[in-house]
């Protein structure tokens, strides 16, 4: 049965810690699914532990980008390797609810290209994480709900479903950190598409260190943020601006692991 949300979650060295948040989301998702974990080397500790899933499970696929390291190139890598028309992204910390990605996964069924889990929104909260983060991110959040109409008032949070055709026509940009989930949301900004949000409530992860970079990522998440204020935008005109995605499926084997073709 072809999946209806393929869910994307990029791993570097999560060793046993990702059998939990595994056996979680296998437990909550109720519509047709793949899980693709996607890992940027074959060494990555996080591999046996999914490859020992994927044995009782179908549902679960370990990948490897070849798009070069880093979140942003694995979830990429993620999103063109995907069979279903919806993807969610989430983190493999443990900190998303993995209740909610049936839930952001309907949003998009139901025709907006975007579907944010939100923390600053009623309903919402986030509990944990580094204070500076937390209100760099809240800021960020209320001021473009409010004045660039982004339609989510959590648009850096990463736990995000979209429409893949959308993804894949605009392409993704981002080659660094954590920022295409601002990324994708300015986008459908520009193009006057929808955006919606339900409520979550965001956990610090209770296992293992945080790969969150912050004087790293800053200048990708600016470039996004000024990015969503801008005019308008036609379909061809984005297209324009947008960097390609990097490969289209080639085909894929009998074990269920695909090969791609680069195209850039």
């Amino acid at each position: 049965m072809k999946p209806r949300v393929s869910v994307i979650v990029p791993v570097y060295d999560e060793g046993e810690a990702i059998l939990r948040c595994l056996e979680r989301m296998l437990r909550e998702m109720l519509l047709p699914a793949e899980v693709l974990v996607v890992h940027d080397m074959p060494e990555d500790t996080t591999v046996p532990y999914v490859e020992e899933v994927a044995r009782t499970d179908p549902r679960v696929r370990a990948v490897l980008n070849t798009y070069g390291r880093g979140p942003a190139n694995a979830i990429r890598f993620g999103i063109d390797a995907a069979l279903a028309p919806v993807v969610v992204v989430t983190m493999a910390d443990g900190c998303d609810d993995p209740r909610q990605i049936d839930e952001l996964a309907r949003l998009v069924d139901r025709g907006v290209v975007v579907a944010a889990a939100s923390r600053y929104m009623p309903g919402g909260q986030q509990v944990g994480g580094p204070r500076l983060k937390r209100m760099m991110s809240r800021w960020a959040g209320r001021s473009l709900y409010t004045f660039a109409r982004v339609g989510t008032r959590d648009a850096t949070n990463s736990f995000k479903a979209y429409d893949t055709a959308f993804v894949r026509e605009v392409g993704i940009d981002s080659r660094t950190g954590f920022e295409i989930g601002l990324e994708l949301t300015a986008k459908a900004t520009r193009l006057r598409l929808p955006v919606a949000e339900i409520p979550t409530i965001w956990l610090d992860r209770p296992l293992g260190e945080s790969h969150f970079d912050l004087g790293r990522f800053l200048p990708g998440y600016l470039r996004w943020y000024f990015f969503a204020y801008g005019r308008r935008l036609t379909r061809a005109k984005l297209a324009g601006r947008a960097a390609p995605t990097g490969a289209v499926p080639a085909q894929r084997d009998p074990q269920g692991s695909t090969e791609f073709e680069k195209t850039a």
